[in-house]
């Protein structure tokens, strides 16, 4: 990766003092070590003249792969295509301008000790980079530098010359030419617009790197009328994120409009009173939407198959709805972590008639578990192996047969909108896959046909527009007249142990479940 930055000047105003604002002494060629390989500064000329600083990135590919693994998804998407082999070590992009604010930070910030007086001034400046990934081509390149002064070339790079029948690539030579922009303005405008062209970043984007963007983009992003654009794509495409930074960006062109300071218009919060609401926890939305549909069936002896530590057992307790609460677990850690929860061992003779816990695996049958209004998997099946969902599918629907199943799993697509989750990770470190709203809608009617079900799907938490809800709940209903629902024969009531105490099992216990 190559960016050369070049200034003229005169005897009075040399064109050295280039090395002043990048504090880069223009007799030295200088090395730095960077999280992806070493960048070079060095000056292939240095008159009073004309004077050119030269900034070589050198990209460890091997370095990259192993600290972008798992950023696939909102991650540079050539380094998770190729590995080894793409484009990333040649072509500017968020590479190149992390080396640019780890490299010219002080110039950035308009700082120089040595002639304070320096960074105010605008010089004629020429900004040459070889290859540009330039995602919209040359057209976006002009409506992007255009606005801030900049005179812009950018010829397209071909796929290759001695084809031109193949056309063009999606890189461009870009030249920048200015006469009015100090150094720490043009250094600002590259940090952001480079990765906007590439569409992509080879780090995970996080809310931090709104702070980056409006930092870098003081005095011109609120004003630029490719604004939306900018901070949609320097922010990997995170709607949350990109909003937030065109709230912060409104703000600060009505500041700048008024004259006055950001913080005398967004003062209609008391930093002394907390009045923000928090939001609801999505495994509480969960257990009410399951709550509500065991309601809506009418279900009162239910099973909660994959209890873990007995949360929505509990709060199945608080209703008098449901007279028999069966909670299944295969690790009797589990198991004896929710008898604390539910204080088995202090609760009333009419209260603990209502629940019991049981150990078992769901992938085997259980006749135990016959005869049952509902069942429900929360957040069970992705914990499994996928060939040993037939196993659990036979065991409830097969053998089992609740009249009512509820199915809750995350949604993969909605992954993108976890601000704390890492690109291409599962949220949670034991989930052995994670399900698009096709693929489980497509699981779930092959069950429902299989064993005579009927099924319908609910969203839980918010239901974006884009990706679909956090969670989806399929609810499986037995049609009327198959063998085991309410109106042709019902199994008898069978017992089982309650267990509340046992040896350590394993830490995660959905995890047991595919044991």
């Amino acid at each position: 990766m190559f960016l050369t930055i070049s200034t003229t000047g005169t005897p009075e105003r040399p064109a050295t003092d280039l090395g002043f604002l990048l504090h880069k002494h223009p007799d030295n060629a200088q090395k730095f070590s960077t999280s992806y390989g070493t960048a070079h500064v060095l000056y292939p000329e240095a008159t009073a003249e004309r004077c050119t600083a030269a900034l070589l990135l050198e990209v460890d590919p091997v370095a990259l792969v192993r600290r972008g693994k798992g950023k696939g998804r909102g991650g540079a998407p050539d380094a998770a295509l190729a590995q080894y082999v793409n484009d990333r070590p040649y072509a500017a992009s968020s590479l190149l301008a992390v080396a640019i604010g780890a490299v010219f930070s002080s110039a950035m910030k308009g700082q120089c000790a040595a002639r304070p007086e320096l960074p105010e001034r605008s010089r004629p400046l020429r900004v040459e980079v070889p290859a540009v990934p330039a995602r919209g081509g040359a057209g976006l390149v002009r409506d992007l530098f255009e606005p801030l002064g900049w005179t812009v070339t950018a010829e397209a790079v071909p796929l290759d010359d001695r084809f031109p029948e193949w056309g063009d690539s999606r890189y461009v030579r870009l030249e920048l030419e200015a006469e009015g922009l100090t150094l720490a303005e043009a250094l600002r405008h590259l940090y952001v617009l480079l990765p906007v062209l590439d569409d992509s970043k080879h780090y995970w984007v996080s809310s931090d790197e709104v702070d980056k963007l409006l930092r870098a983009g003081e005095g011109w992003l609120p004003g630029h009328p490719q604004q939306k654009l900018i901070a949609d794509r320097y922010l990997s495409r995170r709607w949350s994120l990109t909003r937030q930074a065109m709230e912060r960006l409104e703000l600060a062109r009505l500041a700048e409009a008024d004259d006055i300071a950001v913080e005398q218009i967004d003062n209609a919060v008391d930093e002394d009173t907390d009045t923000e609401e928090k939001p609801v926890p999505l495994a509480v939305l969960r257990r009410d939407a399951i709550l509500a549909v065991l309601h809506a069936a009418g279900a009162s002896r239910v099973l909660d198959l994959g209890c873990g530590q007995g949360q929505l057992v509990q709060a199945m307790l608080k209703d008098i709805r449901f007279t028999e609460i069966v909670g299944v677990d295969v690790s009797v850690r589990a198991l004896t972590i929710a008898s604390r929860r539910l204080k088995l061992d202090r609760m009333g003779e009419r209260q603990a008639e209502r629940v019991r816990l049981l150990q078992g695996s769901l992938a085997y049958t259980d006749r135990r578990l016959k005869g049952y209004d509902a069942a429900v998997l929360s957040e069970v099946i992705e914990h499994l192996d996928l060939p040993r969902l037939p196993a659990l599918e036979y065991a409830v629907f097969g053998s089992a047969r609740p009249t009512t199943v509820l199915v809750t799993t995350p949604n993969v697509e909605y992954n993108v909108r976890w601000e704390s989750l890492p690109a291409g990770h599962s949220r949670h470190g034991d989930h052995r896959f994670e399900w698009t709203r096709e693929e489980f809608r497509a699981w779930a009617a092959t069950v429902a046909g299989r064993h005579g079900y009927e099924v319908e799907f609910t969203p839980v938490g918010l239901d974006d527009p884009e990706v679909g809800p956090p969670t989806q709940m399929a609810v499986f209903t037995l049609a009327a007249g198959t063998p085991g629902t309410k109106d042709t024969a019902r199994t008898a009531r069978t017992t089982g142990s309650t267990s509340t105490t046992g040896t350590d099992g394993t830490a995660n216990t959905k995890e047991e479940q595919a044991a």
